[in-house]
């Protein structure tokens, strides 16, 4: 069997959990993926994976293995896609899924700036804070804000984003401003109804932590509504840098407890598959990622990691 199948269906097998979806993603049959990872263990003289009927699990073999053996498929497929796509023009329609508060001048100079690039290209944007199936729901690519993305997924790093607490300044006037996090619970907060942002760890510049602690007082699932809502002074909100930096700098809304931070998360540029991507995707995905966050954009190669605190 040739060795450089069975290399990108072990890729597979371990990115997807299953010889079943790794067999789907490259047309072949779930026996045939499972002959050619047992192929590569018998030329490596090494069992790569643990298999039982409803778990895969990687041997310590396996993990060296699969790190290395990734790395260099990637960078194969990057040559590829260089020298079959380099004089194909990008076009078409490009159906892409974006957290609400992508709804931001910056984003939108971006989106411009990428039209101007490539104007056969025609993106058909979803804002929405909620994790779309890219599959099943036709999506090209989804924008992800995250500490870590799915790995189910192929995920690129854009750039990097802070989210702030953030009130009114008239609220915090009838109110007092808190001093500590532990004051932030006095106060009311609007909260997304997409995700749990209690028990994030907020991270002084001392080296001190403290959990984030709220008292809702309205949940939504519309960040542009959140924002209307702490500048009508309802309550404190945790909210990204792009929709509150002019607020903050005009003064109408102001920072809590600022020498305490949550970590910052990286929005990810997720697709489903690395085998053939069309010059539209590609070319999205490379003018972002140069143009969205300037100096602070991420470069390297595609990442996947277990999930943890998702923000989009």
């Amino acid at each position: 069997m040739d060795r450089m199948t069975g290399l990108r269906v072990f890729r597979d097998v371990v990115e997807s959990g299953s010889f079943v979806k790794a067999a789907e993603r490259l047309g072949i049959s779930a026996p045939m993926a499972s002959k050619h990872v047992a192929q590569l263990e018998k030329s490596l003289g090494a069992r790569l994976l643990n298999r039982s009927s409803r778990h895969l699990s990687l041997t310590e073999a396996g993990t060296a293995w699969y790190a290395q053996s990734k790395q260099a498929l990637d960078l194969l497929d990057a040559a590829e896609a260089a020298i079959g796509q380099k004089n194909e023009v990008p076009r078409g329609e490009l159906k892409l899924s974006a957290p609400v508060w992508c709804a931001t001048p910056r984003f939108a100079r971006v989106l411009a700036g990428y039209r101007e690039r490539c104007p056969e290209v025609l993106v058909d944007i979803h804002l929405e804070n909620r994790k779309v199936d890219l599959t099943a729901d036709g999506y090209d690519l989804a924008l992800r804000a995250t500490q870590e993305p799915s790995p189910a997924l192929i995920a690129r790093p854009l750039c990097r984003l802070q989210f702030h607490l953030v009130a009114e300044t008239g609220y915090l006037a009838r109110m007092g401003m808190p001093a500590t996090p532990a004051d932030l619970a006095r106060l009311g907060a609007v909260v997304p109804s997409y995700v749990n942002i209690e028990g994030i760890t907020l991270k002084g510049r001392d080296g001190r932590t403290a959990p984030l602690r709220l008292r809702p007082v309205l949940r939504s699932d519309d960040t542009t509504l959140t924002l209307h809502a702490v500048r009508a002074g309802m309550g404190l909100a945790y909210l990204p840098e792009w929709l509150v930096d002019d607020d903050l700098a005009q003064g109408r809304l102001q920072r809590l407890v600022p020498e305490f931070a949550a970590p910052a998360v990286t929005l990810f540029a997720v697709y489903t598959s690395r085998q053939y991507m069309a010059p539209k995707l590609r070319s999205f995905i490379d003018y972002f990622s140069i143009h969205l966050a300037g100096s602070d954009t991420l470069h390297g190669h595609d990442l996947h990691s277990p999930p943890n605190q998702e923000a989009s």
